[in-house]
């Protein structure tokens, strides 16, 4: 079991070494027959995690089941990158408020991942923020069914990380899936998760 606190977390991403291990990353890790999409469409997304006296917890949604891409699954708040914004960091803070209602003034961006490519063709830049209560969320109905929080520590178990595979297209495809309780973390969620832990240990077990 990894037991640290926000300090650690903090130092990891800003005193560590600039981390090239998760660029080139993507829906196609477990897939390497798989072509890579004609167009790359920028995002953001953040990976939301909160300063809890209990100990860290990682906020995630269930996406809306009225949408028409991806309905009813696991993601953090973020989008695609609007012409307006000010690079990666701006597009995730502008789609966590839009979304979870969060203002950034209660996040404090500690550093990035590698480019996460999806079989869809967004080129995702995950972004990591330390939030410390109280804030209030709000979701957006339109987007945003449901808000919950999953310990950090569920994550950095290795044995959570799990490959499951369906077929796509007449087609085996494989992925990563966290199943937590009612939730079933899966897709580039879970991989994005994989890639922030690929990061994060290494630099805790330096």
């Amino acid at each position: 079991m990894h037991n640290f606190d926000s300090s650690r977390l903090r130092s990891a991403f800003r005193e560590g070494r600039p981390d090239d291990t998760t660029e080139g990353r993507g829906d196609h890790d477990l897939n390497p027959d798989m072509k890579p999409p004609v167009k790359n469409r920028p995002a953001s997304v953040l990976i939301p995690i909160i300063e809890r006296d209990e100990g860290l917890t990682m906020l995630l949604t269930k996406r809306s089941e009225d949408l028409p891409v991806h309905p009813g699954q696991i993601s953090f708040p973020g989008g695609r990158a609007e012409p307006h914004d000010d690079g990666p960091v701006d597009t995730a803070l502008r789609e966590t408020e839009e979304e979870v209602g969060i203002h950034r003034r209660h996040i404090d961006v500690v550093g990035q991942l590698g480019l996460y490519s999806t079989r869809t063709g967004f080129e995702i830049t995950p972004v990591v923020g330390l939030l410390t209560p109280p804030f209030d969320t709000r979701a957006d109905p339109m987007e945003v069914q449901e808000i919950f929080e999953v310990p950090l520590a569920f994550f950095l178990e290795r044995e959570n990380h799990e490959r499951h595979s369906r077929e796509w297209n007449k087609q085996i495809r494989s992925f990563y899936a966290m199943p937590y309780g009612d939730y079933y973390i899966w897709g580039a969620t879970a991989g994005m998760l994989v890639n922030f832990v690929d990061v994060l240990l290494p630099r805790f077990d330096a």
